[in-house]
């Protein structure tokens, strides 16, 4: 099948159909090992166990800046190219990135609160974070304001490139601003600065994650989907019903 044939909305159903019981199986059993690796893998000389919290923290902020980024491709597409599926896509993933964000800012509290003495300082990335949740919280308001799909794609697909602004800001914001939160140590032009023990673990449970985001994002948008064509059934009927 190639890939301009998933722009056919029955197209895409039934190759989510296939493929979503391969990702939940992958899913589950990345998360099985990375769950062992992080068991297994060694306190912080100065963190102790608090510092298992990173890896979950980590690879949240990660799914937190994809999924808008996801979100910014499909914004592109209902406003350049006119997929028939961005606007699906793009309102699939907001909850999903939404949810990720949430708990990125819930962990960095829990790390932060034995690390700093406090569960939060408005710094510029915890800030910047909590501006991305606010924008999330923003598209999926403006999702469900907005009833015909199509004005609503249109109006969150622009909101979304213009909220892609923080995204570099928040990747760049401990490098530019003096900062508590400790500056990037596994994307690293000169390589990582963590150990093995620490980050095979860190690397297994974000591949989980991603697996975890893209199986959840296939089936909300495989829901979508199927919400719309009710839809459009409802106003069908509706339309056609006598008197009407």
């Amino acid at each position: 099948m190639a890939l301009i044939d998933l722009a056919n909305p029955s197209r895409f159903l039934s190759f989510v159909d296939r493929v979503l019981p391969w990702l939940t199986g992958a899913t589950a059993l990345a998360f099985a090992v990375g769950l062992n690796q992080v068991y297994l893998a060694p306190d912080d000389y100065q963190q102790g166990a608090t510092v298992k919290i990173m890896f979950i923290h980590v690879p949240s902020a990660w799914l937190a800046m994809f999924g808008w980024t996801v979100m910014s491709v499909a914004a592109l597409g209902t406003l350049v190219w006119r997929h028939p599926l961005a606007d699906v896509a793009a309102k699939a993933a907001a909850p999903i990135g939404a949810a990720f964000t949430l708990l990125c800012l819930i962990t960095g509290s829990l790390w932060g609160r034995p690390m700093w003495g406090t569960y939060w300082v408005w710094d510029a990335r915890l800030t910047s974070v909590f501006v991305l949740f606010l924008m999330y919280l923003g598209v999926i308001a403006l999702w469900r304001t907005i009833e015909d799909p199509s004005r609503a794609a249109r109006v969150a697909a622009i909101l979304t490139l213009v909220g892609a602004i923080n995204i570099p800001i928040i990747k760049y914001s401990v490098e530019f601003w003096n900062t508590l939160h400790q500056p990037a140590s596994v994307m690293r032009l000169d390589g990582p600065t963590i150990h093995a023990s620490i980050l095979i673990p860190l690397l297994v449970m974000a591949a989980a994650f991603t697996l975890l985001f893209v199986t959840l994002h296939f089936a909300a948008m495989r829901n979508e989907i199927l919400r719309r064509r009710v839809r459009t059934m409802q106003l069908m009927q509706a339309q056609a019903a006598p008197g009407s």
